[in-house]
């Protein structure tokens, strides 16, 4: 899976939790909550559903590596190659 994949799939999993956010105009290198109404609770669904959806278990110590795109798909990619996606 590439890094632009990756971005694909959370924006997907944060167009499910939150549907009425614009996302087409997302900034890749600007934290999620700073361009979202997203809240505490919203980003745990995120991590939530990465692990319901792709077997992805982000530890709470590697949340802030999910804050913006760039940085989810530096942490995800890796862990899409070692699964073999």
């Amino acid at each position: 899976m590439t890094k632009d994949d990756c971005k694909k799939l959370v924006i997907e999993i944060i167009s499910d939790i939150a549907p009425d956010e614009d996302l087409t105009n997302l900034k890749h290198d600007v934290r999620l909550r700073d361009q979202l109404q997203l809240d505490s609770m919203d980003f745990l669904d995120i991590v939530m559903e990465l692990r319901k959806r792709h077997a992805i278990e982000v530890p709470e110590s590697d949340y802030m590596q999910l804050a913006s795109l760039d940085s989810s798909a530096e942490y995800l990619t890796p862990k899409f190659t070692a699964m073999g996606k």
